[in-house]
């Protein structure tokens, strides 16, 4: 059985040192995530590609929302994590609540009961 912990990442969202490609590498309860600014929210998403580990971060979100990788170049849906260059990987992705008390990520906790 799976549920949601939810993580708390900070209370100024915008105070974060985010890179001019509106993203920013971050750890948060041992795990190395990336954060994406996108219109009016945010988004994250694991911090190396599926593919050849390349840091997401360093890449750039391009104009139709999908981030992309450094490295070779691989598109992926910020939202699902679906490849859309059509090489077939798929970018671990985290829900993200931004609440009054601050901005919180998501993660999946599994127990046997």
């Amino acid at each position: 059985m799976s549920k949601l912990e939810w993580k708390f990442i900070t209370d100024a969202p915008l105070s974060l040192n985010w890179a001019e490609n509106n993203m920013v590498e971050l750890e948060v309860e041992g795990k190395q995530v990336t954060l994406a600014k996108w219109k009016e929210g945010y988004l994250a998403f694991a911090s190396k590609c599926p593919h050849a580990s390349g840091r997401m971060a360093q890449g750039y979100i391009n104009p139709l929302g999908q981030v992309v990788c450094p490295l070779h170049r691989y598109c992926f849906d910020m939202k699902n994590g679906r490849n859309t260059s059509g090489e077939g990987y798929f970018l671990k992705t985290y829900p993200i609540e931004l609440r009054q008390e601050g901005l919180f990520i998501g993660f999946q906790s599994f127990s046997l009961f």
